[in-house]
This record gives C-alpha cells, sequence and structure tokens, in this order.
C-alpha cells in the first residue's frame, strides 16, 4: 500500500533496547517489521566514584555531554558550566532534565559540527568538562586543546556487549535464512563491530550484502572497509523519522526489498 511503504520489510534494530522504542515504533507505523537486537548495553558508575572524581576536577567552564546516556548518568555534573550538547537527540535530554542547553550545532550531530560553534572557538584558558562513556572519539579534547583549553573527561557509564542467548541467536539466524531481515541499522562504528561479534557466523557473513542504514558517515566507512562490495545507506540524521525516511528511499533502488 502506498501509505505503508514498509510493507513486509524486516529491519533489524541495533540500538540499546531502552533507546529503540521510537526507531521501532516508526518503521512499524510504516508497515515495517521491526526485530530489535541490542548489540550494546549501557551501564552506570557507581554515583559515589563520579562524584568523587567530578569533585577531584576544576569547575567547568563548559560542560560537553556527547550522548544521551551522557545526560542520563551525568547532568548533575555540569556544576555550573554552559552546557554543550553534541546533537539533537542530546539537546532534547538535556531539556527533558530541566536544563537549558547553550551551544549546540547548528546542522549536523558529530564532534566537528560542535567545534565550529562560535562559543567554542576562543576558548583558551578555560576548562571544558567532556561527560561521556569510558571511550569514544578524542577529537573533541584534541581540538579543544589545541585551542588552549584545559579538557578533562568524566566518564559516568561505560558500555559492554550484551549477553545473547542460544535460542536468541537460532531465532534470528532463522528469520534471516528466510528472508525476514532485509535492512540493519547501525548508529555507531562500535555497534557495527558489536553486532559483527555477536551475529552467528551465517548471518554475520550476511552483512556484507544485506542493506544497513546508519546516520553516520564513520559507520558508512567502517562498513565499506569491511565489506567492500556492500551499499551501505547514510540517513540525514540520528532521529526515527530520518532513519525511517533513509529506509523508505532504499526501496526506489535495485535494493531487492519488495514492499
Amino acid at each position: 500500500m502506498a501509505d505503508r511503504p514498509l510493507q513486509g520489510v524486516g529491519v533489524l534494530v541495533t540500538r540499546p533496547r531502552t533507546q529503540a522504542t521510537e526507531l521501532v515504533n516508526a518503521i512499524e507505523e510504516q508497515g515495517g517489521r521491526a526485530y530489535c537486537f541490542p548489540v550494546m548495553e549501557i551501564a552506570p558508575f557507581d554515583d559515589n566514584v563520579v562524584h568523587q572524581q567530578a569533585a577531584e576536577m576544576h569547575k567547568p567552564d563548559v560542560a560537553i555531554f556527547v550522548s544521551r546516556n551522557a545526560v542520563e548518568y551525568g547532568i548533575q555534573y555540569a556544576d555550573g558550566g554552559r552546557i554543550a550538547a553534541i546533537g539533537p537527540a542530546t539537546a532534547r535530554a538535556v531539556e527533558a532534565a530541566g536544563r537549558v542547553v547553550d551551544i549546540q550545532p547548528a546542522g549536523g550531530y558529530d564532534s566537528e559540527h560542535l567545534l565550529a560553534e562560535e562559543p567554542l572557538q576562543d576558548v583558551a584558558g578555560k576548562h571544558i568538562r567532556i561527560i561521556r562513556g569510558t571511550s569514544g572519539r578524542e577529537l573533541l579534547a584534541e581540538e579543544l586543546t589545541q585551542r588552549g583549553a584545559i579538557v578533562e573527561y568524566l566518564s559516568v557509564y561505560k558500555r559492554r556487549l550484551p549477553r545473547v542467548g542460544p535460542e536468541t541467536l537460532a531465532d534470528l539466524e532463522s528469520r534471516w535464512r528466510q528472508g525476514e531481515i532485509n535492512v540493519v541499522t547501525v548508529m555507531s562504528v562500535q555497534s557495527l563491530i558489536n553486532l559483527a561479534e555477536i551475529l552467528p557466523a551465517w548471518c554475520a557473513a550476511q552483512l556484507a550484502t544485506t542493506l544497513l542504514v546508519t546516520p553516520a558517515g564513520r559507520v558508512l566507512k567502517e562498513a565499506l572497509d569491511r565489506y567492500p562490495a556492500s551499499r551501505p545507506t547514510l540517513a540525514s540524521g540520528p532521529g526515527a523519522d530520518e532513519m525511517v525516511r533513509a529506509i523508505i528511499a532504499i526501496q526506489s533502488t535495485d535494493s531487492g526489498i519488495a514492499p
């Protein structure tokens, strides 16, 4: 049906389960079948440990939040600094927590776009706290340090591989073999790496030919490096509507997905 452009299309959603609802609903509203298969778990650190680490740091002039998870587990550690959010989803999480976003990209949702904002140009001598997980891109810290800022990391959560039972893996492989998985969505490079590690061997091999949709150029590059014959598609952003529009768009190509 014209108003259900994803009718008959199966989409593997790899976001953490607590963050997947919006995308799952958006896919199903368009007639698609969403299969929730989290490839990453988010585990917060003990509040007392994080509080002690924050207490040993300088009071920040700017607190940068790199994800919704950083906001969820670390908004209290902005400590009076101006709040910067790396993208719209992070900004919405800040606002939902009752705080005001002072700095966010006018367009885009990554470190490069945030670094282009005027308030982060003249930062010499300023203390900047980057609130994040245990690891991530170093571009923000490296560039802001070059601009003369004093940058400190505060890690408030860690990412870990989920434990996936053999029954779940067997069910996924059966569905994939039956043609029920037509598109895979991946939000980050780490998610793609985790997905390839978690999947049964047959499913992992299918990543070379199954359509992949991502909002991140870095994932696009990683997918092409790993699977040169693949055709990953870049969504215009990480929001559910943007991801679904990208999934719908690939059906006008010769992808082999028939609604």
